[in-house]
């Protein structure tokens, strides 16, 4: 029997794969962080399935309902918002799945900070504005920034910023970031991005702490902060370009 780790996405509850869902239909078994999957998705769970809200658990107890149900000769959905591949604790739930001797498998998803840039209507690289994109977050009650990965180090590159599970430190990221960036600089914080009730606040690093406190948005928000968000008058990429095509 297997655990599949299954990206469900951003919030909206479409915006799962194809893989994904038809994992969830055939697992007898289905935890899921109640808090930020969408439920709609447990529709998809076979008559009878089990499922287990994990907002509440400890890493022990989830890991616990997967030996449990694997003993039991029981396929595992276990869902995770946006991509497993990005601050989702699938490592330490691996971990110990490789310790026990347990298979597992990973099926990605639309990370939020995709349907972040969708809200926006921006892509993320454009031609000489913006080509790196750093996906970080801030070190707040949550397990500490390795040595270097502070935002005063990165923020010395320029590159695109994307910052998770940071908007509750919104002043102290601009504190940080505005050495570097400078108060002109386009940033914006999609909250709940891809939901009925999401949140789009546009504005600069001189102001876009304001706009989060007047909207009181305290969670479930990703910080977009680069060039790239007002670019426009930069070259068309070579990609389509005439002499490449040409060629």
């Amino acid at each position: 029997m297997t655990i599949r780790f299954v990206g469900a996405g951003p919030g909206a509850a479409d915006l799962i794969t194809v893989r994904g869902r038809e994992v969830i239909a055939t697992s007898p078994v289905c935890l899921y962080a109640g808090s930020l999957v969408p439920t709609e998705l447990l529709a998809h769970c076979p008559p009878g399935a089990r499922l287990v809200d994990t907002a509440q658990l400890t890493l022990d107890e989830i890991v616990a309902e997967m030996l449990a149900a694997h003993a039991a000769g029981l396929d595992v959905a276990r869902l995770h918002s946006g991509d497993p591949s990005l601050f989702s604790a699938v490592a330490e739930q691996i971990r110990r799945l490789d310790a026990a001797g347990v298979p597992y498998q990973i099926v990605p998803g639309v990370p939020a900070f995709a349907a972040a840039a969708a809200a926006l209507g921006r892509e993320l690289t454009v031609p000489e504005v913006g080509q790196t994109v750093i996906l970080t977050r801030v070190s707040a009650s949550s397990t500490a920034m390795p040595p270097g990965e502070d935002l005063a180090t990165l923020g010395a590159s320029r590159a695109t910023l994307v910052l998770h599970l940071a908007v509750q430190r919104i002043d102290e990221v601009v504190a940080d970031l505005l050495p570097h960036y400078g108060p002109d600089c386009p940033t914006a914080v999609v909250a709940r991005a891809s939901r009925p009730d999401e949140v789009l606040l546009r504005g600069t690093l001189a102001d876009i702490a304001g706009q989060v406190h007047t909207a009181g948005v305290r969670r479930t928000a990703v910080i977009v902060v680069g060039a790239v968000l007002g670019a426009a008058g930069f070259p068309d990429s070579h990609l389509y370009s005439a002499d490449r095509c040409r060629q």
